[in-house]
């Protein structure tokens, strides 16, 4: 038997009042129409329509039926028509909001790729590293680090951004090189990043296999915007803790050290995420890919530990 069918068969049955006229809507033989609905209770093993020489009624069972088997059939027809359109050329505004940092270092530089791609999609490119409200501000989609605390919202694994604890070699030759992290705590400063929304500073974070270390220090000056606290260490101003793909570029110019780099951190998950949304967008759908195929390739992105991130950036000095 096949259930898609003989599912469409009995909603049609239903809605039609009788065989004969269901099977004109259908194009088929009555007598195949008669078929499916009896393959379809014999499946079942429940009597979904009661038969009379001028009309069908729809018993509880079938009328309970009926009703789950139009949304699924539903569902299937819009699947179907969203394949549909992923074929056709995506084009018009996408209003998309990300990090500054991670725009600049990874998502613009690629751009020109996309374009070339989908040259009929014009893109607004939000930067700010405070979390946009996406439904009030009208934007399509958001890319943002960490977990995402809004569970209203659709969310994408797109990546995984890994940290690297860095200071100027100027800050460096004043205060000296830590060796543990704890040494953070005593005699030198840190560049502190203040968390949009709640005002805190983010604490560093470390771990070996014996022990998980926070570390919260003193710190001469604070930012909330990444490009700015990452500029901050290259001033001499303190020991950063940032994601390898916002500092990578700084310490292979020698502007920024690795430090702790036998101290890992935990990678911290990227994701794309988008308002509920029955109809997702062709333009949204083709950006998210994009995306996700981008950050899989990218190796600022990529690293595994800090001690692998500055094993590989110092070699390539």
């Amino acid at each position: 038997m096949d259930q898609l069918s003989a599912m469409r068969a009995f909603v049609r049955v239903v809605e039609a009042g009788t065989f004969t006229r269901a099977a004109d809507l259908l194009d088929m033989p009555k007598p195949t129409v008669t078929k499916q609905i009896q393959q379809l209770e014999g499946h079942l093993r429940a009597k979904l329509l009661n038969r009379t020489t001028r009309r069908v009624t729809v018993t509880m069972d079938g009328a309970a039926y009926y009703e789950r088997a139009l949304r699924v059939l539903g569902e299937i027809d819009e699947l179907d028509a969203s394949m549909a359109l992923s074929q056709a050329r995506p084009s018009g505004r996408l209003r998309v909001d990300c990090s500054a940092s991670l725009a600049m270092a990874v998502i613009i530089p690629a751009l020109p790729g996309f374009h070339e791609r989908y040259p009929e999609i014009q893109l607004d490119l939000g930067l700010s590293d405070r979390p946009a409200d996406l439904l009030a501000e009208n934007l399509d989609c958001a890319i943002r680090a960490g977990e995402i605390q809004d569970q209203s919202l659709i969310a994408r694994r797109i990546g995984e951004m890994f940290a690297i604890t860095c200071a100027a070699p100027s800050y460096l030759a004043r205060h000296g090189m830590p060796n543990h992290p704890r040494d953070l705590e005593q005699g030198h400063h840190i560049v502190g990043y203040r968390m949009a929304g709640t005002g805190r500073t983010m604490p560093f974070l470390y771990a070996n296999e014996r022990e998980t270390i926070e570390v919260r220090s003193r710190y001469i000056v604070s930012l909330n915007e990444g490009n700015g606290y990452v500029a901050a260490a290259v001033a001499g101003l303190g020991i950063i803790q940032a994601p390898t793909f916002m500092v990578q570029d700084h310490i292979t110019a020698g502007a920024l050290m690795p430090i702790l780099a036998n101290w890992c951190t935990a990678p911290k998950p990227l994701h794309i995420v988008y308002p509920p949304n029955r109809h997702l967008s062709n333009k949204v759908r083709v950006f998210v890919d994009w995306l996700a195929e981008l950050f899989a390739r990218d190796d600022k992105i990529q690293r595994k530990s800090s001690l692998k991130a500055a094993e590989e950036i110092c070699a390539a000095q």
